[in-house]
Formats: structure tokens, sequence, C-alpha cells
């Protein structure tokens, strides 16, 4: 399987005011091409995973069979090439409510401000680069968390339901350093709440 950059359904413009045209071309066309360059380039080296989806593999990280440098390569981009195929999947310029993800969350977290205030604090207070993620876990209960760098939330064997991506890259040319403010603003592009 060869990986290539998804079409988005919407245009670099669609998310202004709250995504700028210049940061979403940028973040897709050159940070999300070079995860999807890199794992194309891992994968190469080792045809007997090249038929496998990269989900399945990171929920099996342990046991794949890569020298640890490469391992460690794949990890990361495979990673940031997942990570961010959710992320542009899940915003858009219209509102699609998931009646049923709403639901869910409602009865996981109180209500879904409740959640959302949750979400926005582990995404504010995350050291560093990295992902506040939604999932469902092996029990197939919701948990919200952040991971580091392109951590996914399959290596937990958990499935990811949304994902923000709060590496400066996917904010700093509109927000710098106001990290809440990029996250308050996304709540206003994100389609399923």
């Amino acid at each position: 399987m060869i990986y290539q950059l998804p079409k988005l359904n919407y245009s670099y413009q669609a998310l202004e005011p709250y995504i700028d045209a210049k940061t979403m071309e940028i973040h897709l066309i050159r940070h999300h091409q070079a995860y999807i360059n890199n794992l194309n380039t891992v994968l190469d080296k080792y045809p007997q995973y090249k038929d496998k989806k990269v989900e399945d593999l990171l929920s099996d990280f342990e046991n794949i069979k890569m020298d640890d440098k490469d391992k460690t390569f794949f990890k990361n981009n495979a990673g940031g090439t997942i990570n961010h195929n959710l992320y542009w999947e899940i915003m858009g310029p219209k509102k699609e409510i998931d009646e049923s993800l709403s639901s869910e969350i409602k009865q996981e977290f109180g209500s879904v401000s409740e959640f959302k205030k949750l979400f926005a604090e582990i995404a504010v207070k995350h050291f560093g680069s990295g992902w506040a993620h939604l999932v469902r876990n092996q029990a197939g209960k919701l948990e919200v968390y952040s991971l580091p760098n392109q951590n996914s939330p399959y290596l937990n064997g958990h499935t990811p339901i949304i994902a923000l991506d709060v590496w400066e890259h996917a904010y700093y040319l509109k927000y710098q350093n106001r990290r809440a403010e990029y996250i308050e603003a996304w709540w206003n592009v994100l389609k399923l709440l």
C-alpha cells in the first residue's frame, strides 16, 4: 500500500477566520506530506508490511520486526500520517453533528461543554509538541488524553475519534504562542460537535 496525501473536502480558505489558508497549505503540503513520504520510504524497506494497514501495525507495534532505528522512524511517520488524516477529516466549514457521539460524550463526561473544557485543558497543558485525543479504549469507553510528538492512540490499543494537533506548526502563523486561543477557535471548525 502506498500512502498519499488525502484530498481535502474543503479549500484552504474554508476554515477562516479560525484557521488561516496559509497555515492550512503549509501544514498539509509540507508537514503532512513529509510524514507520508517518510512512511512510504520505511515501508519500502519492509515489504512484508506494505499490504497491512498502518493502524493495525501500530496496534501491534511491539511485534513489528524492524531494526530499532527504522522502527522508531516508522512509529513517528505512521503516527504523523494517521493523526493528520483524522485531523483534516473531522474539520470542515459546516457542522455535521454526530448525535450518537454527542450522546455518548454527555453520558461519559456529563455534557458536551464539560467534555470541551476537559479536552481544551489537556490540549493547552500538553508540554511541547503533540496531540490531544478523544479515543475509544479497549473496553469501548471514551477517554481524553494527550500524547507527545506523533504518537498514535493505536499504540495503546485505542481508536482515535477526535485529534487536535498542538504542534506549533498547526497554529503559529495566526496565533503565535497563544495555543489556548487556537484551541478555542478550533471548536468552530470541528464538524462533529
